[in-house]
């Protein structure tokens, strides 16, 4: 049985769609007043956007999923979405909302296992592709293997790292959104397919962007190894820490841009 049971699923329209919730939002007065942001950082660590709220001057919106604030020192041409959960269904919902409410450019950071034995924790990953081992994904596009990023912005973010000297990786991440039944045979396959990381929203989330023609860029920084083939957590380290800080800035500079 092909997944999504439905055969040719992405070929139809949907029953309800994001622009239908906002209009329902509306009526309801639930919609942020004034111009959306031009792009929208999706972040997925309490402990980082609690310290970017704490250190950055910034504008809370009330919104539909989690904690949204437009960040002054952008001129709130950026904003930033955290708080709301992890993995590929919650982002996606967050995403739709986002581009019906008229964002154009969002950047995805976080935290990211990795199955490369020259990565470390704190390292930094610039995704350019991502397996798409997730169920959010297909309903959007016809199944395929990987789902990319938008072109551009993955320029842009490339383009600052370079010129800044900031060491990073590039490379293919594997999405899944099962975390607890990552196994062994598949860590040993994607290792040797030359898959830097392991997440669970990238993959969902550029067959969103491309499904809804919206820009969307994805870092990563390494908080946990699998690359000996077992769990080595690193999330509690200062260097993680500061890599995350490291990314946002990164991505708030791209989409300030």
């Amino acid at each position: 049985m092909p997944f999504p049971n439905f055969k040719n699923k992405h070929l139809h329209d949907s029953m309800i769609s994001p622009d239908d919730f906002i209009i329902y939002k509306k009526l309801l007065g639930q919609v942020p007043k004034g111009r959306p942001p031009e792009g929208v950082i999706l972040c997925y660590d309490k402990k980082l956007m609690n310290s970017i709220i704490a250190k950055h001057k910034t504008k809370k919106l009330d919104f539909f999923l989690g904690e949204f604030y437009l960040i002054a020192e952008t001129k709130n041409k950026v904003g930033i979405i955290g708080n709301f959960g992890i993995g590929a269904p919650v982002s996606v919902i967050a995403l739709e909302e986002l581009i019906a409410f008229g964002v154009k450019k969002f950047i995805t950071i976080g935290s990211a296992g990795t199955l490369s034995r020259h990565l470390k924790e704190g390292d930094i990953v610039l995704c350019d592709s991502a397996i798409r081992d997730e169920g959010t994904s297909s309903h959007y596009l016809k199944h395929s293997k990987y789902s990319s990023p938008s072109k551009s912005i993955t320029e842009k973010i490339k383009k600052l790292l370079d010129e800044s000297g900031q060491k990073y990786f590039i490379g293919t991440s594997w999405t899944i959104d099962s975390p607890y039944r990552e196994t062994v045979a598949e860590a040993k396959h994607y290792q040797k397919e030359g898959v830097l990381t392991v997440e669970m929203e990238a993959s969902a989330l550029f067959a969103v962007a491309a499904y809804r023609k919206v820009d969307m860029g994805a870092l990563f920084t390494i908080s946990d190894s699998l690359a000996e083939l077992e769990w080595k957590p690193k999330f509690h380290t200062s260097k993680f820490r500061r890599s995350l800080e490291k990314i946002y800035e990164i991505a708030k500079t791209v989409l300030n841009d």
